[in-house]
């Protein structure tokens, strides 16, 4: 690398810094997130300390996707901190936002997928959410689990590692609104997952019939990955 590069480094790093040190208004800080560079992005997102309006709801969340890593790990980092406040989370009460989430809880970065899981945990009281997010939750599991049932997992395949990754992500989830989603669908997607060569998948199955479901087929799956060859999946 030429000295160039670390010349360039160094600035970004000290336009960063000055930033991160800068008091800005609420209102700068929200122009940062709609129109700024990523670190300002990023610091904004981490300076914003409440949310007073929808609005105010939509912009951080329109930073969730679409983004350089840096400011989508910023901005599901405030969310998740954010939605535990009550007095900020009703204004993420917004289908414009579900549809952000349903795409985060599968981003490439697991702690992403980690802080907007505990996002969906703080919208799950909310029956308008669940009504809308859940269906469309089971709908991308089945997508997800049309792609991965057909491969062989032998083969390295960097498509397989991420789809499955997203499937792993959504099953998570799924843990989660485990009793806010359709009963009979969760029962189809947990016998089809059961199945994958991917043992981690099998691990999101075993994890999501800890709830105790009063049903005998899904009963004889979870003694049967009870069984399982791998640790991971036998330990639930």
């Amino acid at each position: 690398m030429n000295n160039g590069y670390y010349e360039t480094l160094d600035e970004n790093f000290n336009q960063a810094l000055k930033f991160f040190e800068t008091e800005y208004s609420k209102t700068e800080l929200l122009d940062f997130l709609k129109t700024g560079n990523i670190a300002q992005r990023q610091i904004a997102a981490l300076k914003l300390d409440s949310i007073n309006s929808k609005d105010e709801a939509i912009i951080l969340v329109s930073n969730l996707t679409g983004q350089d890593g840096k400011i989508r790990e910023a901005v599901s980092l405030r969310l998740k901190e954010l939605t535990q406040n009550n007095n900020f989370l009703k204004y993420f009460y917004c289908e414009e936002n579900y549809d952000i989430f349903l795409d985060a809880i599968t981003d490439i970065n697991a702690n992403i997928c980690r802080n907007i899981i505990n996002v969906v945990l703080n919208l799950k009281s909310n029956d308008e959410f669940c009504t809308y997010f859940c269906p469309k939750l089971i709908s991308l599991a089945n997508e997800l689990l049309d792609i991965v049932e057909k491969f062989d997992f032998q083969d390295g395949k960097y498509k397989v590692n991420k789809e499955a990754f997203k499937l792993y992500w959504c099953l998570e989830t799924i843990y989660v609104l485990w009793d806010k989603v359709n009963f009979e669908e969760l029962k189809k997607i947990i016998i089809r997952a059961k199945d994958i060569q991917e043992y981690t998948i099998r691990e999101k199955c075993a994890k999501i019939l800890t709830r105790k479901f009063d049903d005998i087929e899904l009963e004889k799956i979870r003694k049967e990955l009870k069984n399982d060859k791998n640790y991971y999946v036998r330990r639930f």
